[in-house]
């Protein structure tokens, strides 16, 4: 196997990067390993963009007058020519270290052979040429040579493997120090005696350009040159007779690709780990890659089938990552399928003093159309304001009396008298900004024991403005990097999704079912991320009627879930807004049934308290551990505390606290009930669930089931919460709103809000809690005629039918 490069402190790694012929197999801290981590920055700031047929199996394309159509579903054809052989992908297998287990060399080249692959074999290889050529059937292996003292050696090593029938060689530019020095037994087919205490006694000071230019006279196989640094390297290796070069820098690979401009293969070596980081790497113009560090895992775990699983899932994760940029085949894949972190010369520039921002100089955020969903609900409610709204999620406000902001105050006055505390202490809990992490932690801890079963320490708490803050935290604190991805149960929230976008965190769907959500369903979305090279880390989920669709997850699927993510390791980020303001038992929460801190909880007061508080808070009881020992296992590292404290130390950075007014508001309520705001809610949860039946109950008065048949029209029953949703034969988007409250008075909320992948075009959101039931006899009533009116109307419905 080839041998690598030693650690070298001296040298940058900019430098390291330039050099040789990176393997992955590498000993720690040397430049091929630094060479490695470079690239793997480099992979980690690109991501995929999802093409047209992403995700749905790209089909082919061909070309026919100027436009690209697609032809036959199927999967993406990964097929590649190079040196004039084809290739089932675009991967050459290796360079490896030394055979990392007796009979390797011999396993990586069968299992290569068996995909149809090359295999790189050393100039010190303990087998000889012959034999593994034999082994390599029709996927001749190559040969990683080199600058040796006596050239003649070289010669005899050149000679012996095209006898052999191997399919090129390869020769880094480099210092000799560069090769790891190790001890070989005598190589079958050296030509000199062995064994050698130190491989780099037999090697020249530092492979020149000269060298390349005397192995191409000595050999008519094809000759392909590590250590390319850039295009005049690329042009000289070219003039040199090269047949082919490889490049150990991503970042340097665009420039030099498009230097060579086809005249001949282009391979990137080091770093590469998954599917994706192929299709990256051909997007930016390689043409194929070398793949090490998998392959050598692959061989310490299980001899040749191990590395027949690693190339097996190499090659799907490949193809699974090029359906979803919409790639039919490799030639498609360009600098436009793949996205990358911006770089300081991609700044806008400098603002000109007085001019006026421009929106392009913003956060493309702002532009995003889930921010705007809100404000445009607003306006069409400022807009029409005798039109019944069906848009609002928020409490009725006769649960709530002025004076009782008051009485709350005072209780949590007098429980911090009984506390101890004296009246410096009061006053300054009152009057200043209190701790980041929140001051009614205990009362939260006490009121969640009592209510939901949660045993959580207080520590576990931190207090925040709203959910909607805690979610943010949340995503601040587990998205590390361009790849990490948040799966979301849709149609969402779109405050997750919102702050999803602010903080640039890949989304990814997972439609729920008419039941809800499906642990099949989210299992294969999470193997598809894997496979696409990113790293999922949170479902977000709201178990119980769920907000926008009002459906509630049942006891079986709650205990699939969290087997789930114990078994995937990622976390559940449970949002329960609802559970408490649904009339009848609710089913457990996930973190009362956590038992392997999988669960995040987000809870919130806005909907039981009263709203304008905007306390909420999240439960982070996960352990923190310090892993810079780089071990995987919690035992070896060092303990730090919780991710709460994490979600503090950002939180101070933020709001930097909860106002403790608010605060105090909310703790004395909680107080007053002895912490079961579910007692204090029973009136409230009770009103809830008769809006809630008598918006279904008018809805099937004015829709009864043979004239909803006909229109193509249903809808689900939640059994609580504030949503609950219709499906209707029409485009429900802004422009049928539009219509609706003007032409009929109704107000509602389109779906397509709510579905980050795209989607929901038929649906629209009905919000009951807000409504008095005269409201909502004539609300439905308008609505009714609406829908009447929207599915007769011909040139509204080239959306299609309901199905």
């Amino acid at each position: 196997m080839a041998e690598q490069i030693a650690d070298d402190p001296a040298r940058s790694a900019h430098q390291a990067r330039q050099t040789g012929l990176g393997s992955d197999s590498v000993p720690h801290n040397s430049p091929d390993e630094r060479a490695c981590a470079a690239n793997r920055d480099a992979f980690d700031r690109i991501g995929l963009r999802q093409g047209r047929y992403g995700g749905q199996g790209s089909g082919r394309r061909e070309r026919t007058g100027g436009e690209t159509r697609r032809t036959s579903a199927g999967p993406p054809g990964t097929t590649v020519k190079i040196l004039d052989r084809s290739w089932p992908a675009p991967l050459v297998v290796g360079p490896l270290d030394a055979p990392a287990r007796p009979g390797g060399e011999l396993a990586v080249v069968r299992a290569a052979a068996a995909a149809g692959l090359p295999a790189v074999v050393s100039a010190f290889a303990e087998r000889s040429f012959i034999e593994l050529a034999s082994a390599a059937a029709d996927a001749p292996p190559w040969l990683r040579t080199y600058a040796f003292q006596d050239r003649e050696t070289a010669r005899h090593l050149a000679g012996r493997a095209e006898d052999a029938g191997f399919g090129a060689l390869l020769l880094a530019l480099g210092d000799r120090d560069d090769v790891r020095a190790r001890r070989v037994a005598a190589p079958a087919d050296l030509g000199v005696r062995g064994p050698f205490d130190d491989v780099r006694t037999l090697l020249r000071a530092r492979a020149e350009w000269s060298d390349v230019a005397w192995l191409r006279a000595a050999t008519a196989l094809p000759l392909l040159v590590a250590g390319v640094r850039g295009p005049a390297d690329a042009q000289r290796a070219l003039d040199t007779g090269a047949d082919g070069i490889v490049v150990t820098d991503l970042d340097a690979l665009p420039e030099i690709a498009a230097s060579v401009a086809g005249r001949c293969p282009v391979l990137l070596s080091g770093g590469v780990r998954h599917g994706a980081d192929i299709v990256a790497a051909l997007a930016s113009g390689a043409d194929a890659v070398f793949a090490g560090r998998p392959v050598l895992d692959g061989l310490r775990a299980g001899g040749r089938a191990g590395v027949t699983e690693a190339l097996d899932g190499l090659v799907r994760e490949l193809g699974d990552a090029m359906a979803f940029t919409g790639a039919a085949t490799v030639t498609d894949l360009g600098p436009d399928m793949i996205r990358t972190g911006p770089r300081p010369a991609d700044a806008p520039p400098t603002r000109a003093a007085g001019r006026p921002l421009r929106k392009t100089e913003l956060h493309a955020a702002v532009s995003d159309p889930v921010l705007d969903t809100m404000t445009f609900l607003n306006e069409i409610t400022i807009r029409y304001p005798e039109a019944i709204s069906f848009a609002p999620g928020r409490p009725y406000d006769g649960f709530f009396d002025s004076e009782q902001i008051f009485t709350h105050l005072r209780r949590y006055l007098n429980h911090l008298e009984e506390q101890g505390s004296s009246p410096q202490q009061v006053r300054t809990a009152m009057y200043q900004y209190g701790p980041t992490a929140g001051q009614i932690r205990e009362i939260i801890a006490d009121s969640l024991r009592a209510d939901e079963n949660i045993d959580v320490p207080a520590e576990s708490i931190v207090v925040t403005v709203g959910a909607q803050e805690a979610m943010l935290l949340v995503l601040r604190a587990l998205m590390t990097g361009p790849d990490d991805v948040l799966l979301v149960s849709s149609p969402c929230y779109v405050g997750i999704t919102g702050a999803a976008r602010l903080l640039d965190v890949a989304v990814a769907a997972v439609e729920e079912r008419e039941d809800g959500i499906s642990c099949a369903d989210l299992e294969a979305a999470i193997r598809t991320e894997r496979a696409r090279g990113r790293r999922p880390r949170a479902f977000y989920v709201v178990p119980d009627h769920s907000n926008p669709s009002g459906t509630t997850m049942g006891a079986r699927a709650r205990a699939e879930l969290l087997e789930l993510a114990a078994r995937h390791g990622i976390l559940v980020l449970e949002d329960s807004p609802y559970r408490l303001v649904s009339p009848g038992r609710p089913l457990p929460t996930l973190k009362s049934l956590d038992r392997t801190h999988a669960v995040v909880h987000l809870g919130s007061f806005s909907k039981t308290v009263f709203p304008g508080a905007r306390v909420g808070f999240v439960i982070a009881d996960q352990p923190v551990v310090d892993d810079t020992d780089d071990t995987d296992d919690t035992d070896g590292a060092a303990r730090v505390g919780l991710l709460a404290d994490e979600l503090a130390k950002i939180k101070s950075m933020v709001t930097v606290n909860t106002s403790s007014l608010s605060q105090a508001a909310v703790a004395g309520a909680l107080l007053a009930a002895e912490g079961r705001v579910s007692e204090m809610n029973t009136a409230a949860a009770a009103y809830y669930g008769d809006a809630m039946r008598a918006t279904l109950r008018e809805l099937d008065r004015r829709l009864p089931p043979e004239r909803r048949e006909a229109l193509g029209v249903r809808w689900n029953e939640p059994t609580g919460g504030f949503f609950l949703t219709l499906r209707v034969p029409f485009r429900a988007d802004n422009a049928a709103l539009i219509r609706s409250a003007q032409d009929f008075g109704v107000i509602w909320t389109p779906m397509t809000y709510f579905h980050p992948g795209g989607g929901g075009l038929h649906g629209i959101r009905l919000s009951t809690s807000y409504l008095t039931p005269a409201q909502i006899a004539e609300g439905t009533a308008r609505l009714a005629r609406f829908i009447e009116a929207q599915s007769a109307a011909p040139h509204t419905n080239s959306g299609g039918a309901a199905r």
